[in-house]
C-alpha cells in the first residue's frame, strides 16, 4: 500500500484581512495559488487583541464554500439576510456562498487567545449560482476519538468508523484535527487520487524523510495512506483532503468563477446591489 510523500512545503505568510486582522496564509499565496478543490487556507492565531478585534465587517462572496474551524475564541456570524450564528471554541461553520452572500464575522471578545482556520473550497460550475446555505456545527456535534497515541476530532469525512458532521458531496471533503504524542506515529487512510495536505500548527513532524515545522503546509502526492511522526515535544496538525473539480479557476478577491466574464458580472452585481439573490438556508447541528 503506497505511502504519500511531500511534494511541496508551503510556509504560511502573514497577511492582513478584514478591518485589520492578521492571519497566516498558505494556500492562496504566490507559492501556492490554489490546490484544487481548495482555494485558500488561513490560520488565525494570536493572544494580541490588536491582531483580531477589528474583525471582518460585511463583505461579499460568490461561487465557492467557506469552512471555518474555531479552536480558541468566540466569533459571531451575521449576514444581510438576517442569519445569525455563534462560533465558539471547538465549533465549526460551513457556508455555501453560491450565487451570493454578504456577511460579517466579528470577534465577541476583547482579550484572550483567538485561534482557528478558514478554508475556501471550490464549487463546480453547475452549482456556482445556486442558492446559498449556512450550517453551524456545535462542538458537541464533532466526534472525538482517542486512538493509541493520538486524539482525533473528525469535522468532515470519516475516521475509525466515525463520521464528521460536515459533508460536501462535490469534493468528498475530509478535515480532521490530530493531536499526536511525542515520538509517536499516526497513520491515516485517504482515497488514493484525492488532493491532500497536512497543515502543522504545533510542534514538528516527519512525513517520510521530510520534516515539517509549525505554520507550514505539506502538499502530498497520491497514495492510500499518510504516516506522520511527531517530534519529542508532540504535535498538532490538520489532515485535509478532497476530490479535485478539474475546472478553470478565475478568482478576483471574494469571487471565484470559471471565466473572467463571470467575475465581471459578480462585480457588477455587487456594485448594483444585486449580488444577494436568494436567502441562505440555515442548517443547525
Amino acid at each position: 500500500m503506497n505511502h504519500r510523500k511531500i511534494v511541496q512545503i508551503v510556509p504560511a505568510v502573514e497577511v492582513t484581512e478584514g478591518a485589520g486582522v492578521s492571519v497566516f496564509r498558505s494556500i492562496g499565496t504566490p507559492a501556492r495559488r490554489n490546490l484544487d478543490p481548495f482555494l485558500m487556507l488561513d490560520q488565525f492565531s494570536t493572544y494580541n487583541p490588536d491582531d483580531y478585534v477589528a474583525g471582518f465587517p460585511d463583505h461579499p462572496h460568490r461561487g465557492f464554500n467557506t469552512f471555518t474551524y474555531m479552536i480558541d475564541g468566540h466569533m459571531r456570524h451575521g449576514d444581510s439576510m438576517g442569519n445569525q450564528g455563534d462560533l465558539g471554541p471547538g465549533g465549526a461553520q460551513w457556508m455555501k456562498a453560491g450565487s451570493g452572500v454578504i456577511h460579517s464575522e466579528m470577534p465577541q471578545q476583547e482579550s484572550g487567545r483567538m485561534r482557528g482556520f478558514q478554508l475556501w473550497i471550490n464549487l463546480p460550475a453547475e452549482l456556482k449560482m445556486t442558492a446559498p446555505e449556512y450550517q453551524e456545527i456545535t462542538p458537541q456535534a464533532i466526534p472525538e476519538q482517542t486512538v493509541d497515541d493520538a486524539t482525533v476530532r473528525i469535522i468532515a469525512g470519516e475516521f475509525n468508523g466515525h463520521k464528521g458532521p460536515v459533508s460536501d458531496p462535490n469534493t468528498q471533503f475530509q478535515f480532521i484535527d490530530v493531536g499526536l504524542a511525542a515520538g509517536k506515529n499516526f497513520v491515516h487512510f485517504l482515497p488514493e487520487n484525492h488532493t491532500a495536505f497536512v497543515y502543522l500548527f504545533e510542534g514538528e513532524v516527519m512525513i517520510g524523510n521530510d520534516a515539517l515545522n509549525a505554520q507550514q503546509l505539506a502538499v502530498l502526492d497520491k497514495g492510500r495512506r499518510v504516516t506522520i511522526t511527531a517530534d519529542s515535544e508532540g504535535a498538532r496538525f490538520l489532515i485535509v483532503a478532497g476530490r479535485a473539480i478539474g475546472e478553470p479557476i478565475v478568482q478576483y478577491g471574494p469571487f471565484v468563477m470559471n471565466t473572467r466574464e463571470q467575475i465581471e458580472q459578480a462585480l457588477d452585481d455587487y456594485r448594483d446591489g444585486k449580488l444577494v439573490q436568494t436567502k441562505a438556508h440555515m442548517i443547525s447541528r
